[in-house]
């Protein structure tokens, strides 16, 4: 097989056909609905997730937290020897530990990371994902252009970590690497979560879903 090929192989954007026969079964996200719309059963691991949001607050994080809670708490015999760290890095609030700890999150197992600038905070990010000891990693980046999503993907699959990815509703417009993309809108006292992009699966919307 030449370079050139293998290095389109490589890369995260490409789908092939027996990648969806040996799928890894998914993450289940604590919403039977969802988990119906996502290739294997739930979120993707080991991969970039992307959220998009017009502001935060509308339940994005609450979209994540049984996951979370479940990644806190469980060993993984693959992956881990102990559960995982779930880091949060540059969130642009304080998370708040009593209502963390009333969503299942082991607080014990949780790192906040303050990158000093804009710069940082994807190297922070592909830092935490490779290391082999974090199970999620949360980021909020300023930029992430096509080739910081795909070292953020490469990284998750070398650390066995799940990367999720805060981002503004005009990065929609912009190419992603991401395995999946969400967009959420509120609705009245729910939120609607639009599947934008779903490796191996197809885009959906999914009305009231919180």
């Amino acid at each position: 097989m030449s370079s050139s090929l293998d290095k389109i192989l490589t890369n995260p954007r490409v789908w092939r056909g027996r990648d969806q026969a040996g799928r890894r079964a998914g993450l289940a996200s604590g919403y039977p609905e969802l988990d119906r719309h996502l290739p294997g059963g739930g979120w993707p691991r080991e991969s970039l997730t992307e959220v998009l949001t017009e502001y935060y607050g509308i339940g994005e994080l609450r979209l994540l937290m049984p996951a979370l809670a479940r990644l806190s708490t469980e060993t993984s015999t693959q992956d881990f020897t102990e559960p995982g760290w779930i880091a949060w890095v540059a969130p642009p609030f304080q998370p708040y530990p009593p209502a963390l700890q009333q969503c299942g999150i082991d607080l014990s197992r949780m790192l906040i990371v303050r990158p000093r600038d804009d710069s940082e905070i994807l190297w922070s990010a592909e830092q935490a994902l490779s290391s082999g000891t974090c199970a999620a990693v949360l980021l909020w980046p300023s930029i992430l252009d096509d080739q910081a999503g795909r070292r953020l993907q490469l990284a998750a699959e070398k650390g066995h970590s799940w990367a999720i990815a805060f981002r503004p509703l005009a990065a929609r417009r912009q190419p992603s690497a991401a395995a999946l993309r969400l967009e959420l809108h509120p609705d009245g006292q729910a939120t609607r979560v639009h599947i934008l992009k779903s490796r191996g699966g197809r885009p959906a919307v999914i009305t009231q879903l919180l």
